[in-house]
């Protein structure tokens, strides 16, 4: 049997990169998918591509209320939620004397209290259903500092404890609550002119690929993890061991 049969999976980010990527796995191993970006145009298109069992609904991640209106959505389409993949977020490098307030905290809504968001509403699905899992990207760069990325270490390492904090908090609920840390994964959010330098100063000695995080992803999904909980899973091709 397909190791998502007919779970409802919610993805933010999903139609690019790691997200599109694991939306894809995902559907071929049975999953309903709930798309969630900002391009309602290309996240349509891409809907279309999966089939009927995938919608696709436009949304601010920061937004309550647009976060509050994509469960409703889902429940309305699905009639339940089993698995939410909170893979939105963007980066920037920039010396951290240059980063305004602004750029700061656009930074951290997008790759941490949106986490905070879409799991808290998620969680009052999943006590109700008896059941539920969450998937968190952090990074490798939520474990280690890094110069010119002061905002995106210091959101993805609350990812990391938000993580953590939830799946211990909700265990005894049959609650589920994990992160995947990829490293340098050759997708839109890294500039062209540095993927060279990176995939050098990388052990393995080149870029993930946004396919090989979906594998990683599928099995935080699966059952495959059932004993897994807040934890982290970090696939980085060697980085952090340097």
């Amino acid at each position: 049997m397909a190791k998502l049969q007919d779970k409802v999976v919610v993805i933010t980010g999903g139609i690019s990169g790691i997200g599109k990527a694991s939306a894809e796995l995902f559907n071929k191993e049975g999953a309903k998918l709930v798309l969630v970006d900002l391009d309602e145009s290309k996240g349509n298109k891409v809907a279309e591509e999966f089939g009927g069992e995938t919608i696709f609904v436009q949304a601010d991640v920061t937004s309550e209320e647009d976060a509050k209106r994509v469960f409703d959505k889902t429940i309305e389409k699905f009639g339940r939620v089993d698995i939410l993949f909170n893979n939105a977020g963007i980066g920037a490098t920039k010396p951290t004397h240059e980063v305004s307030y602004a750029e700061y905290r656009q930074t951290v809504n997008v790759d941490l209290d949106a986490v905070f968001l879409f799991s808290k509403l998620a969680i009052d699905y999943f006590r109700e259903q008896g059941s539920g899992n969450i998937i968190n990207t952090a990074s490798m760069y939520g474990w280690i500092g890094a110069a010119g990325s002061a905002a995106y270490n210091a959101a993805k390492g609350g990812v990391i404890n938000l993580t953590r904090s939830l799946g211990v908090e909700y265990a005894k609920e049959n609650i589920r609550v994990n992160a995947l840390c990829p490293g340098f994964i050759d997708t839109p959010i890294i500039p062209a002119e540095v993927k060279e330098a990176l995939a050098e100063s990388t052990p393995i000695g080149r870029l993930g690929t946004s396919e090989e995080m979906a594998k990683a992803a599928l099995f935080l999904a699966s059952d495959d993890s059932s004993f897994m909980t807040a934890n982290t899973l970090t696939v980085d091709g060697g980085f952090t061991a340097q």
